[in-house]
């Protein structure tokens, strides 16, 4: 099951359509869907779980926290609504577009994928656009 949290004013449109694009997403990185929770914050909020957390004092779009088990996802996947609309208008891409890639980014870190290797980021980014390709 997925679930939407906000300590915005934001609200996903979209939300049924969305979970069912994540799930088949999951199911064809050969995995299942146990529990996942998308939390929407600021800036501010966002800055606060990297410092807490992860000890980083930056900025973020998204964090995720990885709890599953034996290729069941289970984990929350924190985005900050402020950097996605700040990406959004940097990258000249929709805010929807850029919303569901920021999910579907934390979504494959449950999976497994990484992001710390240039090698890496070109792997997620080319799997991004590849979910993204596939919603509709």
């Amino acid at each position: 099951m997925i679930k939407y949290f906000s300590s915005t004013d934001f609200e996903l449109p979209g939300q049924s359509k969305i979970s069912s694009w994540l799930v088949q997403a999951i199911k064809k990185e050969g995995y299942s869907l146990q529990d996942l929770a998308f939390n929407f914050c600021s800036d501010e909020g966002l800055l606060k779980i990297n410092q807490e957390f992860l000890g980083h004092d930056t900025l973020t779009d998204v964090i995720t926290f990885d709890y599953s088990e034996d290729k069941k996802i289970s984990g929350e996947v924190f985005i900050s609504i402020d950097r996605v609309r700040n990406n959004a208008s940097e990258f000249t891409q929709d805010f929807e577009v850029e919303i569901r890639r920021v999910m579907v980014h934390g979504v494959l870190h449950l999976c497994g994928h990484k992001d710390k290797s240039s090698k890496d980021k070109e792997a997620m980014s080319d799997m991004e656009n590849f979910y993204l390709d596939s919603f509709s």
